[in-house]
Protein backbone atom coordinates (compact mmCIF):
# COMPACT_ATOMS: atom_id res chain seq x y z
CA UNK A 1 0.00 0.00 0.00
CA UNK A 2 1.35 2.99 -1.31
CA UNK A 3 2.35 5.95 1.70
CA UNK A 4 1.78 9.57 0.98
CA UNK A 5 2.57 12.56 2.57
CA UNK A 6 0.44 13.29 5.73
CA UNK A 7 -1.89 16.10 4.67
CA UNK A 8 -3.26 18.24 7.47
CA UNK A 9 -6.68 16.63 6.71
CA UNK A 10 -5.34 13.30 7.25
CA UNK A 11 -3.45 14.46 10.22
CA UNK A 12 -7.17 14.84 11.83
CA UNK A 13 -8.35 11.86 10.61
CA UNK A 14 -5.20 10.09 11.63
CA UNK A 15 -5.55 11.78 15.43
CA UNK A 16 -9.49 11.18 15.29
CA UNK A 17 -9.06 7.46 14.94
CA UNK A 18 -8.17 7.00 18.83
CA UNK A 19 -11.63 8.20 19.54
CA UNK A 20 -13.71 5.42 21.16
CA UNK A 21 -16.66 3.78 19.43
CA UNK A 22 -19.31 2.13 21.20
CA UNK A 23 -19.03 -1.52 22.41
CA UNK A 24 -21.62 -2.25 20.03
CA UNK A 25 -20.38 -0.53 17.33
CA UNK A 26 -17.08 -2.99 17.23
CA UNK A 27 -19.15 -5.93 16.47
CA UNK A 28 -19.66 -4.44 12.73
CA UNK A 29 -17.48 -4.14 9.98
CA UNK A 30 -13.82 -3.17 11.55
CA UNK A 31 -10.72 -4.80 11.00
CA UNK A 32 -9.51 -7.38 12.97
CA UNK A 33 -6.59 -8.53 11.44
CA UNK A 34 -2.88 -6.64 12.55
CA UNK A 35 -1.17 -5.23 9.21
CA UNK A 36 1.37 -7.75 7.52
CA UNK A 37 3.98 -5.38 7.21
CA UNK A 38 5.37 -2.32 8.87
CA UNK A 39 5.00 -0.47 5.21
CA UNK A 40 0.85 -1.55 5.56
CA UNK A 41 0.78 -0.23 9.15
CA UNK A 42 2.48 3.35 8.02
CA UNK A 43 -0.30 3.35 5.52
CA UNK A 44 -2.51 2.41 7.72
CA UNK A 45 -2.13 5.59 10.09
CA UNK A 46 -2.33 7.55 7.20
CA UNK A 47 -5.48 6.59 6.18
CA UNK A 48 -7.15 3.93 7.99
CA UNK A 49 -9.97 2.81 5.37
CA UNK A 50 -7.56 3.22 2.31
CA UNK A 51 -8.74 -0.19 1.53
CA UNK A 52 -12.06 0.90 1.59
CA UNK A 53 -11.54 4.22 -0.85
CA UNK A 54 -9.37 1.69 -3.18
CA UNK A 55 -11.07 1.91 -6.62
CA UNK A 56 -11.16 6.01 -5.86
CA UNK A 57 -7.54 6.96 -5.22
CA UNK A 58 -5.91 9.15 -7.55
CA UNK A 59 -9.21 10.16 -9.25
CA UNK A 60 -11.09 13.33 -9.23
CA UNK A 61 -13.44 15.28 -10.46
CA UNK A 62 -16.50 13.35 -12.51
CA UNK A 63 -14.58 10.01 -12.06
CA UNK A 64 -13.96 10.93 -8.41
CA UNK A 65 -17.53 11.24 -7.67
CA UNK A 66 -19.02 8.13 -9.74
CA UNK A 67 -16.14 6.09 -7.95
CA UNK A 68 -17.49 7.26 -4.86
CA UNK A 69 -20.92 6.79 -5.62
CA UNK A 70 -20.25 2.80 -6.86
CA UNK A 71 -18.34 2.37 -3.28
CA UNK A 72 -21.26 4.01 -1.38
CA UNK A 73 -23.92 2.83 -2.82
CA UNK A 74 -23.58 -0.59 -1.60
CA UNK A 75 -25.45 -0.19 2.20
CA UNK A 76 -28.15 -1.72 3.99
CA UNK A 77 -31.44 0.50 4.46
CA UNK A 78 -33.20 1.69 7.89
CA UNK A 79 -37.21 1.84 7.88
CA UNK A 80 -38.36 5.20 9.59
CA UNK A 81 -39.56 3.97 12.41
CA UNK A 82 -36.27 2.84 12.99
CA UNK A 83 -34.37 5.82 12.73
CA UNK A 84 -36.04 6.98 16.34
CA UNK A 85 -33.95 3.89 17.65
CA UNK A 86 -30.50 4.52 15.40
CA UNK A 87 -30.47 8.20 16.62
CA UNK A 88 -30.35 7.92 19.97
CA UNK A 89 -26.60 5.55 18.92
CA UNK A 90 -25.85 7.77 16.52
CA UNK A 91 -26.15 11.23 18.34
CA UNK A 92 -25.56 10.23 22.13
CA UNK A 93 -24.32 13.11 23.84
CA UNK A 94 -20.83 11.71 25.05
CA UNK A 95 -21.10 13.24 28.00
CA UNK A 96 -24.53 11.93 28.82
CA UNK A 97 -25.55 8.63 27.81
CA UNK A 98 -28.80 9.15 28.20
CA UNK A 99 -29.30 12.05 26.29
CA UNK A 100 -28.91 13.07 22.64
CA UNK A 101 -27.33 16.24 21.07
CA UNK A 102 -29.98 18.32 18.89
CA UNK A 103 -27.77 19.35 15.70
CA UNK A 104 -28.59 22.94 15.08
CA UNK A 105 -29.80 23.57 18.88
CA UNK A 106 -26.36 22.08 20.09
CA UNK A 107 -28.75 20.93 23.20
CA UNK A 108 -28.28 18.02 24.98
CA UNK A 109 -31.87 16.49 25.46
CA UNK A 110 -33.28 13.17 26.96
CA UNK A 111 -33.33 10.06 24.72
CA UNK A 112 -36.89 9.17 25.75
CA UNK A 113 -38.85 12.63 24.67
CA UNK A 114 -38.34 12.03 20.89
CA UNK A 115 -41.90 12.62 19.39
CA UNK A 116 -44.06 15.45 17.85
CA UNK A 117 -44.66 17.58 20.33
CA UNK A 118 -43.41 21.48 20.64
CA UNK A 119 -40.16 20.63 23.14
CA UNK A 120 -39.85 16.80 21.88
CA UNK A 121 -36.83 15.97 19.13
CA UNK A 122 -37.77 14.78 15.88
CA UNK A 123 -35.98 13.50 12.74
CA UNK A 124 -34.79 16.54 10.51
CA UNK A 125 -33.55 15.45 7.02
CA UNK A 126 -30.94 17.46 6.27
CA UNK A 127 -31.39 17.42 2.58
CA UNK A 128 -34.95 18.10 3.05
CA UNK A 129 -37.40 15.27 1.47
CA UNK A 130 -39.15 17.69 -0.56
CA UNK A 131 -36.11 18.25 -2.93
CA UNK A 132 -36.49 15.45 -5.06
CA UNK A 133 -39.80 14.16 -3.34
CA UNK A 134 -38.40 11.29 -1.88
CA UNK A 135 -40.28 11.70 1.79
CA UNK A 136 -39.91 9.24 4.26
CA UNK A 137 -39.32 6.07 1.73
CA UNK A 138 -36.72 4.01 2.40
CA UNK A 139 -33.43 5.00 0.87
CA UNK A 140 -32.75 8.74 0.68
CA UNK A 141 -35.83 9.07 3.22
CA UNK A 142 -34.13 7.35 5.85
CA UNK A 143 -30.50 7.43 5.12
CA UNK A 144 -29.01 8.00 8.44
CA UNK A 145 -25.80 10.31 7.06
CA UNK A 146 -27.93 13.06 6.74
CA UNK A 147 -30.56 12.33 9.59
CA UNK A 148 -29.95 14.39 13.01
CA UNK A 149 -32.20 14.76 16.29
CA UNK A 150 -33.55 18.02 16.30
CA UNK A 151 -36.08 20.32 18.44
CA UNK A 152 -39.52 19.86 16.78
CA UNK A 153 -39.76 23.47 16.72
CA UNK A 154 -36.29 24.36 15.21
CA UNK A 155 -37.23 21.73 12.87
CA UNK A 156 -40.53 23.60 11.22
CA UNK A 157 -38.36 26.85 11.39
CA UNK A 158 -35.62 25.41 9.08
CA UNK A 159 -38.43 23.75 7.15
CA UNK A 160 -37.34 23.03 3.14
CA UNK A 161 -35.11 25.82 3.27
CA UNK A 162 -31.51 26.02 1.39
CA UNK A 163 -28.60 27.01 3.03
CA UNK A 164 -27.28 30.63 3.08
CA UNK A 165 -25.91 33.40 5.52
CA UNK A 166 -27.58 35.62 7.55
CA UNK A 167 -31.07 36.28 8.68
CA UNK A 168 -33.16 36.68 12.41
CA UNK A 169 -32.06 34.60 15.53
CA UNK A 170 -33.94 31.48 15.56
CA UNK A 171 -35.46 30.28 18.95
CA UNK A 172 -33.85 27.30 20.69
CA UNK A 173 -31.54 26.86 18.15
CA UNK A 174 -28.57 29.90 19.54
CA UNK A 175 -25.83 30.70 16.81
CA UNK A 176 -28.68 29.45 14.37
CA UNK A 177 -30.01 32.81 11.77
CA UNK A 178 -33.04 32.00 9.34
CA UNK A 179 -34.32 34.06 6.68
CA UNK A 180 -37.60 34.11 4.03
CA UNK A 181 -35.29 31.43 2.12
CA UNK A 182 -32.40 30.31 3.67
CA UNK A 183 -31.32 28.53 7.03
CA UNK A 184 -27.72 29.12 8.85
CA UNK A 185 -26.43 26.35 11.13
CA UNK A 186 -24.53 27.39 14.06
CA UNK A 187 -20.49 27.75 13.49
CA UNK A 188 -20.18 23.93 15.10
CA UNK A 189 -22.06 21.84 12.64
CA UNK A 190 -21.40 24.21 9.33
CA UNK A 191 -19.06 21.59 8.43
CA UNK A 192 -21.41 19.07 9.37
CA UNK A 193 -24.56 20.40 7.65
CA UNK A 194 -22.07 20.45 4.03
CA UNK A 195 -20.22 16.97 4.72
CA UNK A 196 -24.24 15.26 4.85
CA UNK A 197 -25.59 17.01 1.68
CA UNK A 198 -22.44 16.21 -0.62
CA UNK A 199 -22.75 12.80 0.57
CA UNK A 200 -26.42 13.02 -0.39
CA UNK A 201 -25.39 14.65 -4.10
CA UNK A 202 -22.98 11.36 -4.57
CA UNK A 203 -25.07 8.62 -3.03
CA UNK A 204 -28.21 9.24 -5.20
CA UNK A 205 -27.40 9.65 -8.83
CA UNK A 206 -30.93 8.28 -10.09
CA UNK A 207 -30.20 5.30 -10.69
CA UNK A 208 -31.92 3.17 -8.15
CA UNK A 209 -35.49 4.48 -7.98
CA UNK A 210 -34.73 8.14 -6.66
CA UNK A 211 -34.26 11.27 -8.07
CA UNK A 212 -30.61 12.31 -9.09
CA UNK A 213 -29.78 14.66 -5.98
CA UNK A 214 -27.48 17.50 -7.23
CA UNK A 215 -25.94 20.82 -5.91
CA UNK A 216 -26.15 24.18 -7.18
CA UNK A 217 -25.38 27.53 -5.93
CA UNK A 218 -28.81 28.61 -5.60
CA UNK A 219 -31.99 28.72 -2.76
CA UNK A 220 -35.31 28.64 -3.38
CA UNK A 221 -35.06 24.90 -5.06
CA UNK A 222 -38.54 24.21 -4.01
CA UNK A 223 -39.19 20.63 -4.90
CA UNK A 224 -36.35 20.28 -7.80
CA UNK A 225 -33.64 17.87 -6.60
CA UNK A 226 -30.87 20.35 -5.83
CA UNK A 227 -29.58 22.05 -3.01
CA UNK A 228 -27.15 24.88 -2.61
CA UNK A 229 -25.61 26.56 -2.06
CA UNK A 230 -22.14 24.92 -2.91
CA UNK A 231 -19.88 27.68 -2.77
CA UNK A 232 -20.58 28.28 0.37
CA UNK A 233 -21.03 25.26 1.43
CA UNK A 234 -17.67 24.48 0.64
CA UNK A 235 -16.48 26.99 2.57
CA UNK A 236 -18.34 25.89 5.59
CA UNK A 237 -16.52 22.31 5.15
CA UNK A 238 -12.81 23.78 5.35
CA UNK A 239 -13.65 26.04 8.33
CA UNK A 240 -15.42 23.05 10.45
CA UNK A 241 -13.33 20.24 9.70
CA UNK A 242 -14.81 16.99 11.02
CA UNK A 243 -14.23 16.46 15.00
CA UNK A 244 -14.91 13.61 17.22
CA UNK A 245 -18.07 13.72 17.47
CA UNK A 246 -18.66 13.40 13.78
CA UNK A 247 -16.11 10.48 13.19
CA UNK A 248 -17.60 8.59 15.32
CA UNK A 249 -21.40 8.75 13.78
CA UNK A 250 -19.31 7.76 10.72
CA UNK A 251 -18.18 5.13 12.37
CA UNK A 252 -21.28 3.76 13.78
CA UNK A 253 -23.64 3.95 11.06
CA UNK A 254 -20.99 2.12 9.11
CA UNK A 255 -19.85 -0.34 11.72
CA UNK A 256 -23.90 -1.42 13.17
CA UNK A 257 -26.54 0.15 10.54
CA UNK A 258 -25.85 1.07 6.87
CA UNK A 259 -22.62 -0.23 6.52
CA UNK A 260 -21.63 2.04 3.92
CA UNK A 261 -19.31 5.50 4.85
CA UNK A 262 -19.57 9.25 4.44
CA UNK A 263 -16.32 9.95 2.34
CA UNK A 264 -16.18 13.67 2.81
CA UNK A 265 -16.03 12.99 6.81
CA UNK A 266 -13.54 10.56 6.10
CA UNK A 267 -11.57 12.87 3.45
CA UNK A 268 -12.93 16.45 3.42
CA UNK A 269 -10.45 17.36 0.75
CA UNK A 270 -12.50 15.20 -1.66
CA UNK A 271 -14.80 18.02 -1.80
CA UNK A 272 -12.84 20.82 -3.40
CA UNK A 273 -11.73 17.73 -5.89
CA UNK A 274 -15.13 16.96 -7.00
CA UNK A 275 -17.05 20.71 -6.96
Amino acid sequence: MRISRLTPWAAALAAAALFAVPAAASAGQQRTTAPESPTAAAAAAVDPYADYYASAQGKTGAALKTALHNIIKTQSKVTYDGVWNALKVTDQDPANPNNVILVYSGRSQSKATNGGGVNDWNREHVWAKSHGDFGTATGPGTDLHHLRPEDVTVNSTRGNKDFDKGGSPVSEAPGSLTDGDSFEPRDAVKGDVARMLLYMAVRYDGGDGFADLEMNDKVNNGSAPLFGRISLLKQWNQMDPPDAFEQRRNQVIFDVYQHNRNPFIDHPEWVNSIW
